[in-house]
């Protein structure tokens, strides 16, 4: 029998629709993944098979192939397991329900799975649930942990799940996984400088030149030249005099800390001006990330 479900894959900073396509057929045992999958994702087959065997349900031994679609872009990362998991118990009638053609079509799956069912925390979520939206995705099932940075944005249902039961329970229309509460999110808040322009003494000039270029500064970056002692003392205490972060650039900002797994739990909007310091010697490469599916550097 064939399932489908939805998943999402990111490439750089961009998200894209995958198609996560489970067949099931009898004959000789067999697991296959195909579509360009790269090692973690080849590696979900035993997080899936052992996930599913401790979540109560008998995993039989049959020819299973999974197909990520489109085929001809690589997929990485570990979020394609709960999409796989949930496939397989559809096509092996271990999930059952009137309304899951049309749940499914409507719905996105992204999760991690560990060795006894839990939904682990996954990178990069606030990035799938912009792009999700902007195709028109009603409701996304995804890690409890990702929950609040996923609840950031408004206009898509947000569905925690500790752990591979919760899903099909709900799939089951069992048990409902509450949706998570969006809560309104203030760029004034939680600004917390490591350094502030007020610690700088005397160089009245150099001050006074950043505070123009600050103040009159009509795009995302400006440039200023300073010659001699304390550059970087007064580039980093910058940040703290510059206007407060408008809610596209923070979710600009946020979306980069996210793919880098670098966002907090409970406070993941990032509301500070980020502030980096790289060496005179660096090449573009290193500077704005690199490789065959190029993503921003941590530093």
């Amino acid at each position: 029998m064939l399932a489908i479900t939805k998943s999402m894959a990111l490439q750089g900073v961009e998200g894209y629709l995958v198609s996560v396509q489970v067949d099931i057929q009898n004959g000789i045992p067999r697991f296959e993944i195909v579509g360009l999958p790269d090692a973690s994702v080849k590696e979900a087959k035993e997080r899936v098979k052992t996930a599913i065997r401790n979540s109560g349900i008998e995993f039989l031994s049959r020819r299973i192939v999974v197909n990520l679609s489109p085929a001809n872009t690589r997929k990485e990362g570990s979020m394609f397991d709960l999409p796989i998991a949930i496939g397989i118990l559809i096509a092996n009638r271990d999930i059952r329900n009137l309304r899951l053609g049309k749940i499914l079509m409507e719905t996105l799956l992204i999760g991690e799975l560990s060795l006894n069912g839990n939904i682990e925390k996954v990178k990069g979520i606030l990035q799938i649930c912009m792009e999700a939206k902007k195709i028109g995705v009603k409701r996304i099932i995804l890690p409890k942990q990702n929950a609040k940075e996923a609840s950031i944005l408004e206009g898509i249902e947000i569905l925690p799940a500790q752990n591979l039961k919760e899903v099909i329970d709900h799939l089951n229309g069992e048990k409902e996984i509450e949706p998570e509460q969006r809560k309104e999110r203030n760029c004034n808040q939680n600004i917390e400088y490591e350094f502030d322009f007020s610690e700088v003494k005397r160089t009245r000039k150099c001050k006074k030149s950043l505070r123009s270029s600050s103040k009159w500064r009509t795009q995302l970056h400006f440039n200023t030249v300073h010659l001699g002692s304390g550059k970087t003392l007064l580039a980093k205490r910058l940040s703290s005099i510059l206007p407060t972060l408008k809610l596209e650039e923070a979710l600009e900002i946020t979306k980069i800390y996210s793919i880098l797994g670098l966002t907090s739990i409970q406070n993941p909007l990032i509301s500070n001006r980020p502030f980096r310091s790289p060496h005179h010697t660096i090449t573009p490469v290193s500077l704005i990330g690199g490789g065959k599916n190029p993503k921003p550097r941590r530093n």
